[in-house]
């Protein structure tokens, strides 16, 4: 019984150490704006946040500002998913050709991004152009691999190729 309790106060004071530098770790102020994406641009995230609940339209006004304001000080990579993210309300608007052109221009930026592929995929969905879909799909799949997104896609573009059609002639 003894043992068991030098081990578990052992356990016990690693786990709490191992915590604590944790917590400093991440509460510790990044060094320079590119550690963390959209770090000073309240524009981004306040867009990003707009996104998420629904107000599209706002979302992208504010996401375009933040690119204008910040375009001097941001990375390939902050701009690449604020682009994405203004793939994605224009998609969910409904503006799938808007879409395509933001999701391109982040994919140019930086084409390791899966999320900018999934959001150009169902903005091609949107377009009925399913071949292409299908080929962003499996970018997505390969950068990351089993994601939900990409069963959902395939399933919509599954339900749309292959729905039952009945033809009617007309015989005289």
């Amino acid at each position: 019984m003894r043992l068991f309790r030098f081990i578990f106060y052992r356990k016990f004071n690693f786990i709490v150490m191992l915590y604590l530098l944790l917590a400093l770790e991440l509460y510790a102020q990044p060094e320079t704006p590119s550690t963390v994406i959209g770090t000073g641009n309240a524009f981004l995230s306040s867009g990003s946040f707009a996104i998420s609940i629904g107000q599209y339209d706002e979302g992208i006004r504010l996401i375009e500002r933040g690119i204008d304001q910040g375009s001097l000080n941001m990375t390939d990579r902050d701009k690449a998913v604020a682009l994405s993210n203004l793939c994605a309300a224009y998609a969910a608007k409904g503006d799938a050709a808007a879409a395509v052109k933001r999701c391109n221009e982040s994919i140019a930026l930086t084409s390791n991004n899966w999320r900018s592929y999934i959001n150009r995929a169902y903005s091609y969905f949107l377009l009925n152009q399913l071949t292409q879909a299908r080929l962003d799909i499996d970018a997505t799949n390969a950068l990351n691999p089993g994601s939900r997104q990409v069963i959902q896609l395939r399933g919509m573009i599954n339900e749309k190729v292959y729905q039952p059609r009945v033809i009617m002639e007309d015989h005289q």
